[in-house]
């Protein structure tokens, strides 16, 4: 029996299946792109400035199709890297996930100081100004409104220029040792209120050890605001 060469084209066609379409280099690359352009243009209406180019990806990479617009966001913080990596996703029937490396810079006010600073300096608006930096250049992140800082109070010696970062500011004691204080007991809609001492120093938010001076009692409070500590009934 003879087989002609196009009952036999069809007949190997037949048995190699299907070609499957494929997510190619440049698809994926297209997507980085836009997703990086998106964030440049939010960024701008902020008042920072975003430059970026994205990694290289190897020509040859093809991945499963996708029958939708790729996913595409940051997987590390670029607020705190020059470099963070980018996540490239397919949700679909195939799903798939591979990383793209880009370089970015993000550039805009953040504060640095006015002049030098000593440990235990609280922090007014004439010790501040701005300066346009890379933002995403410091690691420990950086402070761009003055409202963030004032009242503030110095962990450490700040040289004039100098960026200022959240680490090297602190709250202030709002409760020294030895202070009076109100202590108020709380539960639900009821509460009593008490004269104490502070036996340690904190600032709002954290807690310290508080004697009743009524009862004699020592007890664990919650600083509340400067002099007002609270405790649970």
């Amino acid at each position: 029996m003879r087989i002609t060469n196009f009952a036999l084209l069809i007949l190997m066609s037949g048995l190699s299946g299907p070609v499957l379409a494929e997510t190619t280099a440049d698809q994926i690359r297209k997507s980085t792109v836009a997703f990086l352009e998106s964030f440049a243009s939010e960024q701008a209406a902020e008042g920072y400035n975003v430059s970026f180019k994205p990694g290289s990806i190897d020509s040859r990479l093809a991945l499963a199709e996708c029958a939708q617009p790729l996913n595409v966001e940051f997987s590390g913080d670029p607020w705190k890297s020059t470099s963070p990596s980018i996540q490239v996703a397919c949700e679909g029937a195939r799903p798939w996930r591979m990383f793209v490396t880009a370089s970015v810079s993000i550039r805009g006010p953040a504060l640095v100081a006015a002049r030098p600073l000593t440990r235990g300096e609280r922090i007014t608006s004439d010790l501040l100004s701005q300066q346009s930096v890379e933002v995403n250049a410091s690691r420990r992140g950086v402070m761009t409104a003055t409202d963030q800082a004032i009242g503030m109070q110095v962990r450490r010696a700040v040289n004039a220029g100098s960026l200022i970062t959240p680490d090297m500011l602190s709250a202030p004691n709002a409760v020294e040792r030895g202070d009076h204080v109100i202590i108020t007991a709380k539960t639900g809609g009821f509460s009593v209120r008490s004269r104490g001492k502070a036996l340690a120093s904190a600032s709002i938010g954290e807690q310290v050890l508080v004697e009743n001076l009524r009862s004699s009692r020592t007890i664990k409070a919650s600083v509340v605001a400067p002099g007002q500590v609270e405790i649970p009934m």
